[in-house]
């Protein structure tokens, strides 16, 4: 997959495309089906299958100083759209200058001038240009006068309301994975590298894999079962392990993290990508009385997430 961050000067090969348009927050099932229906229509054309999103994130952009609310990262996104068969992910740099184009604009400047886009699906709540001004039926009306097609495609539910990442944040706060899976269309996963921590893992005999959390809408904290996949290095493939998402307050104040023990693992993973897959959540983040009882629990807790991974494929 190629992904596309300049897009005032763009290869004539990467343009084209059918495209897909949104910011795909965690890539769920509404979101796929907006991209089954550009990959639909890449097919009927004979052209690459794209995705248009922006980074940053337009309410990173107009509202920095909220609090974190992303479910993916731009890499772990652009890893799970390539997994879907995207061929161009078109990274359009959200900033003020693209804030202030009119709808008209930005379909004339970006959609056809800049990108040459064959054809462009968005889903039916889609709203685009300054002020959010354009609708779905705007984009159609400008793509039958500029001469790119246009796809709405429907909302998609479980048969309990629209599937939305709002949704999705929710049962993640709740400590409900199992349900935001099923939202999804996979496991809700964090991705990133691995970072020096305290080492005390290794101390308690169980070594972790530590990611940071900045800028990830944070999952309820506590201890997870996880599918883990080792995305790169000597070590790459997949592993069941159990994770610590929280502040660690048994040893003070810390700033909220992802720690993973990786069953029947030995190995030095820093600087590894991590992809950590949230299956079942455990039980809340506690603060101990010494570490006897903190290696009890963690003990009790492998073993748990051991019996529930058994029967996860």
């Amino acid at each position: 997959m190629r992904i596309i961050r300049d897009t005032f000067y763009v290869d004539p090969a990467d343009k084209g495309a059918a495209v897909a348009i949104g910011n795909f927050d965690g890539v769920h099932l509404g979101h796929r089906a907006v991209i089954d229906v550009a990959a639909e229509a890449a097919r009927r054309l004979e052209v690459p299958l794209g995705v248009m999103t922006f980074e940053p994130h337009p309410r990173e952009f107009f509202a920095p100083d909220a609090p974190p609310f992303r479910l993916m990262n731009a890499a772990a996104r652009a890893h799970r759209l390539e997994k879907l068969g995207v061929r161009k992910l078109y990274e359009v740099p959200f900033n003020a200058a693209l804030a202030a184009l009119s709808p008209r604009d930005f379909a004339a400047n970006v959609i056809v001038e800049r990108l040459a886009l064959a054809h462009v699906v968005v889903g039916e709540d889609f709203c685009f240009g300054k002020g959010r001004r354009g609708t779905a039926d705007d984009l159609a009306r400008f793509g039958a006068e500029m001469g790119f097609g246009v796809s709405v495609a429907p909302m998609v539910d479980l048969g309990q309301g629209d599937i939305s990442s709002t949704a999705i944040r929710t049962a993640l706060s709740e400590g409900r994975p199992r349900d935001a899976a099923a939202m999804l269309g996979h496991w809700y996963r964090i991705e990133g590298a691995v970072i020096r921590g305290d080492q005390r893992g290794r101390d308690l005999g169980f070594p972790t894999a530590n990611m940071s959390i900045a800028g990830l809408h944070p999952p309820q904290f506590g201890v997870y079962a996880v599918k883990v996949d080792v995305l790169d290095g000597p070590h790459a493939g997949s592993y069941d392990g159990a994770a610590s998402i929280g502040v660690r307050p048994t040893f003070g104040e810390n700033v909220p993290n992802c720690e993973t023990y990786l069953f029947d693992f030995k190995g030095d993973l820093y600087g590894a990508t991590l992809s950590v897959a949230l299956v079942e959540y455990l039980r809340p983040e506690l603060k101990f009385d010494g570490l006897a009882p903190l290696i009890a629990q963690m003990t009790a807790d492998c073993d748990r997430a051991r019996e529930i991974l058994a029967d996860v494929g």
